[in-house]
């Protein structure tokens, strides 16, 4: 109850930037670049903030998911094949990252930053419009083998996946912003649901901070995910755009800070912790 007491701001902070995260992962993605950071610097180890930002995900995708119905946009069933499949992956993902120790967690999580943003800088590009869909036949069982290899990562780390999400569903199964996006709701709810039993079997996740960083995903993605069906792709592009910039100065803040933290900042940090 002392802890709650003294860290008692903690938890409307989570709100706020809860709710700015609903946003950017349902339009966009890479939202865990941001709250992973945020919740280590929080004074939780690596592997706690990694299950505890499961449950933020979780009621993302859920909210983010009736969103999408409750406007009529659906990919079932592929949705469901390939996040079935990508649940097996996340399995595989959380198993190796309950055990990863923090130092290396950090490390990985600096490189997992600079690649995702050059993979979105220089990966192809996002085409719009009306599509030719492709989602069965060979299709189908190459994007259920691709969505396993996701699961695995989204399971270990999660951290700019709905890109790597984005850009498959729309460069290879063609399609648009708006389906791409409710199909990734349904993929990340499935596996992370797996994922987050993983981790809270290994006692890894605090569920104050988890709540209220969900809490704030709530209304972030239901209102995005319904605002993004009324005004289109064009909406979807400039918040990946946003996110990008976002993610970019995140990214660079982060690894500077690592990269040259002395002993002495270590010990202030702690302190400020």
């Amino acid at each position: 109850m002392e802890l709650f007491v003294d860290n008692f701001w903690h938890y409307p902070v989570l709100v706020v930037v809860g709710c700015m995260v609903g946003v950017i992962n349902t339009l966009a993605g890479g939202g865990s670049l941001i709250t992973l950071p945020i919740l280590i610097f929080l004074g939780l180890p690596s592997n706690v903030a990694n299950g505890t930002n499961r449950i933020a995900l979780i009621m993302t995708a859920f909210s983010a998911n009736m969103g999408y119905k409750s406007k009529g946009v659906s990919t079932f069933p592929f949705s469901i094949y390939i996040g079935l499949f990508a649940l097996i992956g996340s399995l595989i993902g959380a198993y190796i990252a309950v055990d990863i120790n923090d130092k290396l967690f950090n490390r990985i999580l600096s490189v997992i930053m600079i690649i995702v943003i050059l993979l979105i800088l220089a990966g192809p590009k996002i085409s719009t419009g009306n599509l030719n869909e492709r989602l069965s036949g060979k299709n189908l069982v190459v994007s259920c083998f691709v969505f396993f290899l996701i699961g695995i990562y989204g399971g270990f780390v999660n951290a700019g996946i709905g890109f790597i999400i984005m850009l498959f569903l729309n460069v290879y199964n063609k399609m648009n912003l708006i389906r791409v996006n409710a199909t990734k709701s349904v993929v990340i709810l499935i596996y992370t649901i797996g994922a987050f039993m993983t981790f809270l079997f290994n006692d890894l996740v605090n569920f104050g901070y988890g709540f209220s960083l969900g809490f704030g995903t709530l209304f972030g993605a239901w209102w995005s995910s319904r605002y993004s069906v009324v005004r289109g792709e064009g909406i979807i592009k400039i918040f990946l755009l946003i996110s990008v910039l976002l993610i970019s100065v995140r990214s660079v803040s982060y690894t500077h800070l690592r990269a040259h933290e002395t002993p002495e900042h270590l010990v202030c940090r702690l302190l400020l912790e």
